[in-house]
């Protein structure tokens, strides 16, 4: 058993991904330094299995990730045409935040079309679903951030990943591999669960893989839509586009040898790969790539998908009961707001349990990854939209 580690190591992490290792017979793992626990196997962290694909390791949100582009404006641009507040207002009127939301303005995209005819065939009963969620961004961290660059140049950067269709799609199959059908309630059972592990070439193994891809094409394309939105509203050309899923499971080959690699929260970086990965509403984000070297092999060229929590959404935000405060948190969220504006980043919505200190330090994370990636790109925030504080996320990763 090899497991490569980055940063301070949460010790609950790490017993969870040797416990699901073990019960794959898994070689390889790995804790990037954003990892925090997880259900199951840990936040931010990766394991190679050789015969077996993990429902409870891909998580709820199937293909969760983040796309940025570059545009071919600049900050002055904006400037010139009511400035950030009024585009970013302008974004929380036409994206639809929140759970369970359906989108503001539908589209249609081919990725529909399979999930109508979807090869596993109870996805397709889930085709009215996704139609109508197509675009949507969710809650938690789920975000559409304005930022500018080194030169000043202004980049749209989202993420979210399947939404509802993802998520009923996980719950299917972990309902399935508990003998239940696929549209029955599924218990999660507790945070140290032992995974959910399919094996390949079964049936059930296979169309789980079959409808992983599907669901994590459709987060692809939900990721397109909002940003193509963001750029007509910016009336704005995309220059250069970033791309990752970081809750998925790809078949990869390492060492000779070919495996399914999980990855929660975990963003893929093999050499010359990029990769956008956010920090806190309050902090830089980067364009990051892999670079060739033996510790990027030793993580299976995997890296951080953002900083990583240090606190729990009760911890920070409390926990309020029919108005009454039941338990107060540890954020003062208006202090932090009045921080971001002193600052000048304009924020639509968000919460107490997503400022910034509730976070680990970008910086610190990737300097923790130093051997196996290079920043090519900080990138500024200048402004976030994310649902309210009010709005509580199934769909989350």
């Amino acid at each position: 058993m090899h497991i490569k580690t980055f940063g301070d190591v949460d010790a609950r992490s790490l017993e969870q991904l040797k416990r699901c290792m073990k019960a794959g017979d898994a070689e390889y793992g790995v804790l990037c330094a954003d990892h925090h626990p997880g259900y199951s196997q840990p936040i931010g962290g990766a394991i190679a299995y050789e015969g077996y694909v993990s429902p409870s390791g891909v998580g709820f949100d199937i293909g969760c990730g983040n796309k940025a582009v570059c545009t071919d404006l600049t900050l002055n641009d904006l400037e010139t045409d009511g400035g950030v507040a009024k585009i970013m207002h302008e974004v929380t009127k036409r994206v639809s935040f929140g759970m369970g939301v359906a989108a503001r303005e539908r589209v249609d995209h081919p990725v529909l079309e399979k999930i109508r005819h979807a090869a596993f065939e109870p996805q397709r009963n889930l085709a009215t679903l996704a139609a109508s969620q197509l675009g949507t961004v969710g809650s938690g961290n789920h975000y559409v951030n304005l930022m500018e660059d080194e030169e000043g140049r202004v980049w749209v950067g989202v993420h979210f990943g399947s939404r509802g269709f993802g998520h009923k799609t996980a719950s299917g199959f972990l309902a399935l591999a508990h003998g239940r059908a696929f549209d029955d309630h599924a218990s999660e059972g507790g945070m140290d669960s032992p995974p959910v592990l399919l094996e390949i070439g079964t049936e059930l193994g296979d169309s789980y893989i079959s409808a992983m891809q599907l669901a994590g094409e459709y987060a692809y394309a939900g990721r397109d839509v909002v940003v193509d939105r963001v750029l007509e509203i910016l009336s704005a050309e995309a220059v250069h586009e970033v791309h990752n899923h970081h809750n998925y499971s790809w078949r990869e080959e390492h060492d000779g040898r070919m495996y399914w690699v999980i990855r929660k929260g975990c963003t893929p970086a093999r050499p010359g790969q990029e990769g956008f990965v956010g920090g806190s509403m309050g902090d830089d984000s980067v364009i990051l790539e892999g670079v060739e070297s033996g510790e990027a092999e030793e993580s299976l060229h995997s890296t951080v998908h953002g900083a990583g929590r240090v606190m729990s959404r009760t911890q920070a935000a409390g926990r309020i009961r029919r108005g009454r405060v039941i338990k107060p948190g540890v954020v003062d969220w208006p202090a932090v707001q009045a921080r971001l504006r002193e600052r000048g980043i304009v924020l639509v919505g968000g919460g107490a349990d997503e400022a910034p200190e509730v976070y680990k330090r970008l910086p610190d994370v990737l300097a923790a990854h130093g051997g196996s990636i290079r920043v090519k790109h900080t990138l500024r925030p200048l402004g976030v939209a994310m649902a309210g504080s009010d709005v509580r996320d199934l769909y989350r990763d």
